[in-house]
């Protein structure tokens, strides 16, 4: 079966790929970086550098993943071919989920998939896997497999958005490994493609809430989520977008309408407290923060989630319970709190609360009329945990590929 596959896939490949990559090479074009990817004819061949574009940093122009059915179309046409070898890209790349082209890679394009570096299991199923991508940095990415009564699967994939994280909020591991640079498009959207590869199973939901703070490269994280709605194929509600709030970005979000969730990390009832747990919350304060939430609400009609990490003796209390509902009420209705008890990291002070002071900061919220839930750990002995994502290569690149089987070691303990 696996080679009647192969076969198929070849043949593919071969009938709507061939004619393109051969375009390619025969004709010279013009590529122009933007929100949908064009390609003029040219008499000479000019190509934006992804490092050095300043116009659309966040796109590759030479990596197919993230175009459109009508981007391939377009490019299929200024390549002297029919539009239908677009679509049939276009089926290759979102059906097929090729990895490469060899005819393509000839003439300088690409799919723009990373290879796995290294995966980490954990005993509930959940799996973390390291891309590395073209620098040679490494980005983590979660698939969170949940299966119902009726035995059907729902596949979560917790993507990252940036390598590493520069807000430091001070329980979250990934702010303490560094920061490297912003994903690109693609690098967002290859994360779900490598988890529904190595589930063998459809993604059905994706929360942007691993590496990096989604608000910070806003450009690339709505692209993705174009993408990965329209051609990906997974509904709008699906989708959750977390931030930890950065100033006028909320507003942003919500001139685009999106169908999806708005997850904010609130952490704390008050700014004083607020402050020491997100060091950000110093310029983005807790009454400004609530106004865009209220406001976004009156945009979008979409209820947003409130995320709050219950650290033991620092926010967990009833009476914290109590100052968050007030809180909450002042500003609005329609909200939801997701209680989130901290998952360990190395070198942290902060403890997860005992189960019994988890239920009665939930209880408190709900005799208030909060709408409550309290988020199930999944991959915590993976390192795979809400929270715990970092690795030693996501502020400086690995040094070389010999050192391949060392590095895997250390990335695999060093959390």
């Amino acid at each position: 079966m696996n080679a009647m596959f192969a076969t198929k896939i070849s043949m593919l490949q071969h009938v709507c790929v061939v004619p393109l990559a051969r375009a390619t090479r025969h004709r010279s074009f013009t590529v122009s970086a933007s929100a949908s990817t064009t390609v003029t004819p040219s008499r000479n061949l000019t190509v934006s550098s992804p490092t050095s574009t300043a116009r659309a940093p966040h796109v590759d122009p030479r990596v197919l993943l993230g175009m459109s059915e009508h981007d391939l179309q377009q490019l299929a046409v200024e390549f002297g071919q029919q539009s239908y070898r677009g679509k049939q890209l276009h089926h290759l790349i979102y059906k097929r989920k090729a990895k490469e082209i060899q005819d393509f890679s000839h003439s300088g394009w690409k799919i723009g998939r990373s290879p796995i570096y290294h995966t980490v299991t954990a005993a509930d199923g959940t799996v973390k896997l390291l891309l590395k991508l073209e620098d040679n940095r490494l980005i983590e990415t979660v698939g969170i497999p949940v299966e119902d009564e009726k035995g059907s699967m729902r596949l979560t994939a917790c993507v990252s958005s940036q390598v590493g994280c520069p807000l430091r909020c001070s329980f979250c591991a990934t702010g303490k490994g560094g920061y490297s640079r912003n994903l690109q498009r693609h690098e967002i959207i290859e994360q779900v493609l490598a988890i529904e590869d190595i589930f063998k199973h459809r993604v059905t939901n994706v929360v942007f809430m691993g590496m990096g703070e989604p608000m910070l490269n806003l450009k690339s994280v709505l692209d993705a989520h174009q993408c990965l709605n329209k051609d990906v194929q997974i509904g709008q509600r699906m989708i959750t977008i977390s931030t930890v709030g950065v100033p006028n970005t909320i507003k942003k979000l919500a001139s685009h309408k999106l169908q999806s969730t708005l997850a904010v990390s609130l952490h704390a009832p008050n700014q004083k407290l607020r402050e020491m747990i997100v060091p950000s919350a110093k310029s983005y304060p807790l009454d400004a923060i609530m106004k865009d939430c209220r406001d976004y609400f009156a945009e979008t009609s979409r209820r947003v989630s409130f995320e709050y990490a219950l650290l033991a003796g620092v926010n967990d209390s009833v009476e914290q319970a109590r100052e968050l509902a007030e809180l909450l009420h002042e500003w609005g209705r329609g909200y939801h709190v997701n209680l989130i008890p901290f998952n360990p990291i190395e070198g942290s002070e902060y403890r997860r609360p005992n189960k019994k002071t988890v239920s009665a900061f939930a209880g408190a919220l709900e005799s208030r009329k909060i709408t409550v839930s309290i988020r199930q750990t999944r991959g915590l002995d993976a390192s795979a945990a809400c929270g715990q994502l970092r690795n030693n290569f996501q502020k400086s690149p690995l040094i070389i590929e010999s050192d391949r089987e060392e590095s895997q070691s250390d990335v695999a303990v060093a959390y």
